[in-house]
C-alpha cells in the first residue's frame, strides 16, 4: 500500500468499514471530525524543530516559526535514500541525514546536499553556519524550491547542481562523488535531504533514540526528549492505519498531561 499522493490508496481492513475505503475519504472524515472539536488543520511543510533557551520548540514550515510546548512526530516512516550506488558504505564516513547532529563535525569543508526542495534548501542554508561551501546536487530532478528559498540560496551562494550523482568514493572517507557523467567531484560531507523531512529525520536533530528507521517510545508514547511524543509507522512495530490511531490517541493524552502538568499552560 504506497500512496502516491495523500489518501491516493484503498484500505479493506479498517475496522468499521465492511466496504473498502480510500485513504483521502478517511483523512478527510477524520479532519472533519476533528474541526468539530475546535481542532485547527494547517497544511504546511515542516522543515526543522530546534529545541531554544526557553524550553520551548521552534517548528519552522516553509511558511513561518511556530512556537510550541508539546510535539507529537506522526508523518510515518521515510523509505526513499537517492539511488547512489555504494551510498550505504559511506554512512557515517561523510554521508549524513542530520545536520544538528553532524553538521559541525564538517566546519569549513565541502559539503553537497542531496535534494530538489525546500527541506534540502533549509538544510544547506543551517551548514552555512559551519561552512561557506556548501552546495546541493539534485540528482537530476527538477527542482522545487519556493521562491523564497530560491533567494535565500542565492544570497548565501549556494549553488545549484542538476547532475546525477551515480557512486561515491574516497579511503578513510569521502572525498569525491562520481557524477553519472563520469565527472568527479571533491566533497568532504554529503547529507541527504531527499523529499520532506520525515519524523526520524526530525528525532535525530533532536537527540531522539532511533532503532534504524524507526523512534523509540514507552509505552505512553514518550521519546526521551521532553514534551516530544512519537506515534504511528514512525515508532515501528505493527504498521496498520488502526495501531496507528490507538498509539495517535496515547500520544494526544500524554502531550495534553505534559501540557498541563509542565508547561501549566
Amino acid at each position: 500500500m504506497e500512496p502516491t499522493v495523500d489518501g491516493d490508496y484503498i484500505i479493506d481492513n479498517y475496522f468499521g468499514f465492511p466496504e473498502a475505503v480510500s485513504g483521502r475519504e478517511l483523512i478527510g472524515r477524520g479532519v472533519s471530525q476533528a474541526k468539530k472539536f475546535g481542532a485547527a488543520i494547517e497544511r504546511e511543510r515542516v522543515l526543522s524543530i530546534h529545541y531554544d533557551d526557553e524550553k520551548a520548540y521552534t517548528v519552522t514550515t516553509d511558511r513561518r516559526e511556530i512556537s510550541a510546548c508539546s510535539i507529537i512526530l506522526a508523518t510515518g516512516i521515510e523509505r526513499r535514500k537517492p539511488e547512489i550506488k555504494n551510498l550505504s558504505a559511506f554512512e557515517g564516513r561523510g554521508v549524513s541525514y542530520c545536520v544538528s547532529c553532524d553538521g559541525y563535525f564538517f566546519k569549513n569543508k565541502r559539503i553537497l546536499v542531496v535534494g530538489e526542495g525546500n527541506y534540502a534548501a533549509n538544510q544547506a542554508c543551517e551548514l552555512t553556519h559551519y561552512s561557506p561551501a556548501v552546495r546541493i546536487c539534485t540528482m537530476g530532478k527538477p527542482i522545487e524550491m519556493s521562491r523564497d528559498f530560491t533567494v535565500r540560496l542565492r544570497q548565501a551562494g549556494i549553488a545549484l547542481v542538476e547532475k546525477r550523482i551515480s557512486m561515491l568514493k574516497g579511503e578513510a572517507g569521502l572525498s569525491h562523488v562520481v557524477y553519472d557523467s563520469g565527472e568527479e567531484s571533491e566533497v568532504d560531507g554529503l547529507f541527504v535531504a531527499i523529499g520532506d523531512a520525515s519524523s526520524v529525520d526530525f528525532a535525530r536533530s533532536l537527540g531522539i533514540i532511533t532503532n534504524g528507521n524507526f523512534i523509540q517510545v514507552d509505552d505512553e508514547q514518550k521519546t526521551n526528549a521532553p514534551g516530544i511524543f512519537a506515534a504511528g509507522d514512525c515508532t515501528g512495530g505493527f504498521l496498520q492505519i488502526s495501531v496507528a490511531v490507538g498509539e495517535g490517541a496515547a500520544a494526544a493524552k500524554s502531550a495534553i498531561d505534559y501540557v498541563k502538568n509542565i508547561c501549566r499552560v
